[in-house]
């Protein structure tokens, strides 16, 4: 048995995930309150200027778009929105890949800076043994917003696949990723992979020794 991880966004999904959630449901449930995402503006700008970090600004996002909505709600959209993902949003040497490693036994997480509004459903629809993915706080009912969790990228990431490995000894793991961001752990993997990376990530890539590929 072998450990795989594989980041969501990019490397399974064709594209992010978190804003099509947001305004699919927005559009089909909610369409009163998509001008309450103008409120992200000014957190954009201060994301441009280096005031407010991605975690700060996704919080903002989910917060103007999702705030105050009652849990029951956002767990009906769910399921549609993660069955139309898996239907036409996923890279299909992706899903191959993800499948392959299931037929050899090996252990499946998914680890996503995405949140658990959902990821944790795409994961049980695609097989993964484990999910983890920055979490997002509630009022009761009702969605806050706020982040419980660091958001699960960079440096966060690489922290995650060290502990995964820690509770797995001596299991050779491998790691898929998208991003120059997803670096860090996949070079902490026997067997790192860049799906699909920029000009530059794939140049920092070979620097470190990282696999790089074209998932379509």
């Amino acid at each position: 048995m072998r450990l795989a991880v594989f980041d969501l966004d990019g490397t399974i999904t064709r594209h992010d995930s978190l804003a099509p959630y947001a305004l699919g449901f927005l559009l089909r449930k909610r369409p009163w309150r998509i001008p309450a995402l103008l409120l992200v503006l000014p957190a954009l700008l201060g994301h441009a200027a280096g005031l407010l970090d991605r975690g700060g600004l996704k919080s903002v996002f989910i917060r103007a778009a999702l705030g105050g909505c009652r849990r029951k709600d956002l767990e009906r959209w769910t399921p549609g929105f993660v069955e139309r993902l898996v239907a036409h949003g996923l890279l299909a040497r992706a899903v191959e890949t993800v499948q392959s490693h299931a037929r050899a036994g090996d252990h499946l997480v998914l680890l996503s800076a995405s949140t658990d509004l959902y990821v944790p459903a795409i994961g049980r629809a695609l097989g993964f043994h484990e999910t983890i993915c920055t979490g997002v706080r509630w009022d009761g009912d009702r969605l806050d917003g706020r982040l419980t969790t660091p958001n699960r990228r960079g440096e966060e990431k690489a922290r995650c696949v060290a502990a995964l490995r820690a509770r797995h000894p001596g299991i050779e793991t491998m790691a898929y990723g998208n991003a120059a961001s997803d670096l860090p752990h996949l070079g902490l993997v026997e067997h790192g992979v860049l799906v699909n990376g920029s000009a530059a990530a794939r140049r920092a890539a070979a620097r470190e020794g990282i696999t790089c590929t074209d998932w379509r």
